[in-house]
């Protein structure tokens, strides 16, 4: 009893950290904006913002999973979290738009390092039976900071300016890097003691042990990247919602609030029922499915012609976000190794950074020269295209699971 008492209090702790950063992570993002549109006046200057991620993970992933499974990985995740809270201090006390852009950078860069190191940290620390629950209440907190951050934003924008907001998260952010001081240490030893400092041989034999592992989990591989193409394809039509539906759909910016408000109801109503259900299904189904959802929904809202049918299209497509994030979640867990989880993580992010840079470029291009509708449906049809080309290979290996456990029998 003891025992399972500690479990849902690191649970608990994990998960409120998470939390604090997720809905910190919208505040900070919508006070940046806010800032910079009106210190540069430009929306091309915002629109920087969106691609310096991307290209943070271009930088950093190559290097970062070669120290990500070769340092206490608690540690790690606490001194990214006072790092970045730290350069938030400083930078609402910066003009130059150059150097924001660089502290900005620096902030992507630690969540660069951040997101692989604590996938690895929550796998070493959650049991395999638990997993698909915590996975479920994770994407729950995820859900929650996406309802909750923007609407504390607009708050903290009332009462206070973006400037006061950003310092807010920063403190925020400080405070969810202790609170993994109370988590405890999973490492068996710290392997960076042993081996030295990173070195190219060190990264080149590391990137080699992830080609070896991909080609010997052909079938993990491409769940991953289908997985990934659904989700990055969503990014590229997400980069033109605003726009199509200010432009396209002709929506004012009341009608435009309301939107956005009905995707949050059907995310948070989503995470909700798959905190219920999660556990009575498996990771595959929840992927394939999920996916299937959201992609439809992406592609009625492409099509819409008037305010009902985007809102039906936004809420079936926010609905189903937690439903793939708690399977693919599981999945990854359950099937890549844990001891080199940080290198793989690592190396997959950033091929998935280069795809990111292509799509956003690519949907931006194509809504300029022929139409934002054009974009924003080719976009969504692909990425239909993908998640059937997902659920075929979910529902061929279910039944080939199905016919090795009778031929067991």
């Amino acid at each position: 009893m003891k025992r399972l008492s500690a479990i849902r209090k690191n649970d608990l702790l994990l998960l409120t950290s998470m939390g604090i950063t997720n809905i910190g992570g919208w505040v900070y993002h919508i006070a940046l904006n806010l800032i910079l549109l009106d210190q540069t006046g430009s929306v091309l200057a915002v629109t920087g913002l969106y691609l310096l991620k991307p290209f943070a993970t271009l930088f950093t992933n190559p290097w970062a999973g070669s120290l990500i499974d070769r340092v206490n990985q608690r540690r790690l995740m606490i001194l990214v979290n006072v790092a970045q809270a730290l350069v938030m201090f400083i930078l609402p006390l910066l003009s130059s738009l150059w150097m924001i852009y660089a502290l900005v950078f620096l902030i992507n860069m630690g969540s660069s390092i951040f997101h692989p190191t604590s996938m690895t940290y929550m796998t070493k620390l959650v049991p395999i039976e638990r997993r698909i629950r915590f996975n479920s209440l994770r994407s729950l907190v995820d859900s929650g900071a996406f309802v909750i951050g923007p609407a504390i934003a607009g708050l903290l924008f009332i009462i206070g300016t973006p400037t006061n907001a950003i310092y807010l998260n920063a403190g925020a952010l400080f405070l969810a890097g202790l609170l993994f001081l109370l988590l405890p240490d999973v490492e068996t030893g710290s392997l960076m003691n042993r081996s030295g400092t990173i070195s190219f041989q060190m990264m080149r034999e590391d990137w080699r042990i992830v080609y070896t592992f991909s080609r010997s989990a052909i079938f993990v591989i491409l769940i991953y990247f289908l997985v990934s193409a659904v989700g990055i394809l969503s990014w590229g039509v997400d980069s033109l919602e605003a726009s199509f539906a200010t432009d396209v759909l002709h929506l004012a910016n009341t009608e435009y609030g309301f939107l956005v408000s009905i995707a949050g109801i059907g995310v948070l109503l989503g995470a909700i029922i798959n905190t219920v259900i999660a556990e009575k299904g498996e990771p595959l189904s929840l992927i394939g499915g999920g996916a299937m959802v959201l992609s439809i929904g992406y592609l009625i809202f492409a099509t819409s012609s008037s305010f009902q049918l985007a809102a039906i299209g936004c809420f079936v497509l926010s609905f189903s976000l937690s439903f793939m994030n708690t399977g693919f979640y599981t999945f990854y867990q359950n099937n890549i190794p844990v001891d080199v989880m940080g290198r793989i993580g690592s190396v997959f992010e950033w091929i998935e950074a280069i795809f990111v840079i292509a799509v956003m470029v690519g949907c931006g291009i194509a809504a300029e020269i022929i139409s934002i509708r054009f974009s924003v449906i080719v976009g969504s049809s692909v990425m239909l295209s993908f998640a059937f080309l997902l659920l075929g290979v979910v529902l061929v290996k279910r039944t080939s699971m199905r016919s090795e456990a009778e031929l067991a029998k």
